[in-house]
């Protein structure tokens, strides 16, 4: 009995001291992005909408943006079509077009679709190509840096020209939850693929969001990319070009690290790196000053003395 009571005043305690974020963020447009990697795992991704779920519950206006990497790789690679990736971005041929599409548009979205239902959100699943959320232009070859001879030529990858909120907002003020696969098309109707991060980024400073989470396989943005425990609890756009002039971002945080920039630059007040791996690593982010993974502003100067205290 005695555990019993502890066990009831260890929750109104977490509720009281939740209560405050609750009031701040409710109503407020929180855009989460989850990379492909979570979903190869039934019992990780029904944890990650989960948490998803009590944001909605709590009126926090959700919008979810998916990646699906991994399951594209699987599917590509079984078609006989080599992957390959530069500087963390995708090369995306005319024959693994189709995967994509297949992979991001079906199978990622309708299992998170599913899950979603299940967990009694009134989701509903979207892409870059409905109504022409994502407008966007087939990315021409590029030099990687200005010294390059050779260019890279990504394939069917679209570069973002604009964001038309107008099919999201009109979710959103029904009470539903978009889920946005991330292919897009040109004005022609070329289906084109497009980094999640990126999408999630442009999404977000187009709806002027309150928060961008990103769920990555990694903790946070690490100091030192062999020590998982280097987590960089706080950062802004500074310390992140410093970061990567360092070579401390490299790989798949490269688009990351750019999204991140881009979103805050274009008026989202804060991002969040966290780990989807990590127990509840989403509410603790939101819902404690302490946080679990990386918070990137604009400027550390303009966060808290107990923000800065927390980190």
């Amino acid at each position: 009995m005695i555990s019993h009571r502890s066990d009831q005043a260890a929750m109104i305690s977490a509720l009281r001291a939740a209560a405050p974020y609750i009031r701040l963020f409710k109503g407020k447009i929180f855009v989460i992005k989850a990379g492909g990697a979570v979903f190869g795992d039934h019992a990780m991704t029904r944890a990650l909408i989960e948490q998803i779920a009590i944001l909605h519950y709590l009126g926090v206006r959700v919008v979810m943006v998916h990646g699906g990497g991994p399951q594209l790789t699987e599917v590509t690679e079984a078609l006989g079509v080599p992957t390959r990736m530069v500087q963390g971005r995708r090369v995306t041929d005319e024959k693994s077009l189709d995967a994509t599409s297949m992979v991001l548009n079906g199978l990622i979205n309708t299992r998170i679709l599913a899950i979603c239902r299940e967990l009694n959100i009134d989701a509903v699943g979207i892409s870059g190509v409905d109504a022409g959320l994502v407008r966007a232009h087939k990315r021409p070859p590029v030099k990687l840096k200005p010294t390059d001879t050779e260019t890279v030529d990504y394939g069917f990858v679209g570069d973002i020209d604009s964001i038309d909120t107008s099919v999201i907002r009109k979710h959103l003020d029904n009470g539903l939850m978009p889920v946005i696969s991330p292919l897009s098309s040109d004005e022609r109707g070329q289906l084109l693929n497009i980094n999640a991060d990126t999408v999630a980024a442009a999404i977000g400073a187009a709806l002027q969001a309150e928060k961008l989470i990103l769920c990555t396989g990694a903790p946070g943005i690490l100091d030192n990319v062999a020590d998982p425990s280097s987590i960089v609890s706080f950062t802004d756009l500074a310390g992140l070009k410093r970061m990567r002039d360092d070579g401390k971002i490299i790989d798949g945080m490269l688009p990351k690290a750019k999204a991140i920039e881009d979103a805050i630059r274009g008026g989202v007040r804060r991002v969040h790196v966290i780990s989807y791996s990590a127990p509840d690593s989403i509410l603790t982010e939101v819902f404690t000053n302490e946080g679990t993974g990386t918070l990137v502003v604009a400027d550390v100067k303009a966060l808290t003395a107990a923000e800065q205290q927390a980190g």
